[in-house]
C-alpha cells in the first residue's frame, strides 16, 4: 500500500538535465566498495532485516515455459513465503508476512490475479516490448492496457535505449509519459536496462527523465542483460531519486533486479537504501527487489536463526 503522494511527473526540464556535470566514476565505485564492508548484523537484528527483505521481493517468473501451474505455485509461495514453524519460532506468526508482489508476463496476469484474490498482494506485469523494447509504441501501449485490464496493479515497462544513447531526451520523456498514461491507476516501474546505457551519466539522466515523466519507480534491469544490478549503478539512480525528491517533494521508488540471489546481498541493498534515502525507502511501497531464487536463501537463513542448522535448498522449495 502506498503511504505517500504518487509522483505525477513534471514538465520536461532540459536545463536540469543539460547542467548535470556528470558522475564521478571513481567516487561511485569507491563508495560502492566500502558499502559492502560496513554492514554487519547479528542474531535477531539479522532476522528482522531478512524478514524485511522478504516483504520487498517481487517474486518473479518470466520463463518461456510458464504455465498456469507454476504461476499458481508462485502465488501460493507469495502468500506464505516463510514456513509457518519458522515464523512461530521467531514470534512473528501474526505479522502477515508476504512478498511485495508477484511479477509475470501479461498473458499470465489474469491467472495471478485470481490466485491472489483477497490477499492484497499486487500483481505486477512486464510490458512494453519487454525485454528489448524494440516494438512499436502502438504495440507497447496495447500490451500495457491489456495487462491493466486483466488486473495488474503494477507495470514494469522498458525504455528505448537508443533514445538514451543518442541523447534524444525529449523522445524518452514523451514515450515514458505515454506509457504512464496507459497505466492509469496502475503504478509504473521504468526499467532502464542500465547495462546497455554506456555510462553512469546516461544512467543518471535517464533516471531523471523517467521521473519527470511520472515514473513511480525506476528499475535497474530486465534481468536479461549481460550486466544487471550493480552498486555503482544503484548509487547513481538513488542519488537521482534524492535530487528529484529534494526539488519536487515527490518520492520515487527504486527496484534493483538481476543477479540478487543471496540473503547477504539483499541486506546490502536494503542497507544502501537506508543510508542514502532513509527508512521510508526500505519498505515495499518504495523499494522492491526483482528476484526468483532469493527467497529460498532468505528462508534458509531464517531457519538457521531458529535451529542453528542450515537446511538443504530442496527443503526450502520455491513452491
Amino acid at each position: 500500500m502506498t503511504h505517500h503522494e504518487r509522483n505525477p511527473g513534471i514538465e520536461l526540464d532540459m536545463t536540469w538535465v543539460s547542467e548535470f556535470p556528470g558522475v564521478n566514476l571513481a567516487a561511485a565505485i569507491r563508495r560502492s566498495n566500502t558499502h559492502k564492508t560496513r554492514r554487519s548484523l547479528k542474531m535477531e537484528w539479522q532476522s528482522a532485516w531478512h524478514l524485511r527483505c522478504v516483504t520487498c521481493i517481487d517474486l518473479t517468473t518470466l520463463a518461456g515455459d510458464d504455465t498456469i501451474s507454476n504461476v499458481k505455485r508462485l502465488c501460493f509461495k507469495a502468500k506464505s513465503p516463510i514456513q509457518a514453524d519458522i515464523l512461530k519460532d521467531l514470534g512473528v506468526e501474526d505479522l502477515g508476512i508476504t512478498t511485495g508482489a508477484v511479477c509475470v508476463y501479461p498473458s499470465r496476469v489474469a491467472e495471478a490475479v485470481e490466485f491472489l484474490k483477497g490477499t492484497g498482494i499486487p500483481v505486477a506485469s512486464v510490458a512494453a516490448g519487454f525485454p528489448a523494447g524494440q516494438t512499436s509504441m502502438k504495440q507497447r501501449l496495447a500490451e500495457i492496457e491489456e495487462a491493466v485490464a486483466d488486473g495488474a496493479m503494477e507495470i514494469d515497462i522498458v525504455i528505448t535505449r537508443a533514445h538514451v544513447l543518442q541523447g534524444n531526451w525529449e523522445e524518452l520523456y514523451k514515450e515514458t509519459k505515454l506509457m504512464r498514461e496507459a497505466c492509469g491507476e496502475a503504478h509504473i516501474k521504468t526499467i532502464l536496462a542500465t547495462g546497455e546505457l554506456a555510462s553512469l551519466t546516461n544512467v543518471y539522466k535517464a533516471s531523471l527523465i523517467c521521473m519527470m515523466a511520472g515514473a513511480d519507480t525506476i528499475k535497474t534491469s530486465t534481468g536479461k542483460e549481460g550486466v544487471n544490478a550493480t552498486f555503482p549503478v544503484a548509487l547513481t539512480m538513488i542519488r537521482a531519486i534524492r535530487d528529484y525528491h529534494e526539488r519536487t517533494g515527490y518520492k520515487v521508488g527504486f527496484k534493483p533486479a538481476g543477479g540478487i540471489r543471496t540473503a547477504k546481498d539483499a541486506i546490502l541493498w536494503v542497507a544502501l537504501m537506508k543510508e542514502e534515502l532513509g527508512d521510508d525507502w526500505t519498505k515495499p511501497d518504495l523499494f522492491r527487489i526483482g528476484a526468483s531464487s532469493l527467497l529460498t536463501d532468505l528462508e534458509r537463513q531464517l531457519y538457521h536463526s531458529t535451529t542453528g542448522k542450515y537446511a538443504a535448498a530442496h527443503q526450502m522449495p520455491l513452491a
